[in-house]
């Protein structure tokens, strides 16, 4: 059994290591950032209610994982961004830089499974206050119900 006091730290250093990395992911499409904001959030609750609350409400990531974790849901510009700098990375990545048609496949088989996890989440609509919380937002499915 580990020490409740070395559990708590390095659950809170594994947490501050996956929000950098999700800061990152967001900018780097080939490096997702849900599931490391998702790891953050689940080992700052598991170790620190000052940076759990921190994360979720956080100007810019806290609504992000509010919506993903309550809802399975986004929004319709990050589905919209997501697809663009996915498929642009992968696209001049599979075309420019990848030799060999494995590779090639490799590369458009992530493309294409996150593109169905992607359009598989339900829309999050709705007025959104300052601190990014949403208020009453409507989720509708893939198909807009």
């Amino acid at each position: 059994m580990i020490n409740p006091r070395v559990r708590k730290w390095l659950l809170l250093s594994a947490g501050i290591l996956a929000v950098g990395l999700g800061v990152v992911g967001a900018f780097v499409p080939l490096l997702p950032t849900t599931p490391f904001l998702l790891l953050a959030a689940a080992c700052f609750a598991r170790s620190s209610d000052r940076h759990y609350e921190w994360l979720l409400n956080h100007r810019w990531m806290g609504a992000y994982v509010r919506n993903y974790r309550e809802h399975k849901a986004t929004t319709r510009r990050i589905k919209v961004v997501t697809m663009a700098l996915l498929w642009g990375s992968i696209g001049y990545a599979a075309i420019a830089v990848a030799d060999g048609w494995v590779v090639r496949a490799l590369l458009l088989s992530v493309a294409a499974g996150v593109t169905i996890h992607v359009l598989s989440l339900r829309v999050v609509t709705g007025d959104v206050n300052p601190e990014g919380a949403a208020k009453s937002p409507a989720v509708r499915d893939a198909r807009g119900r």
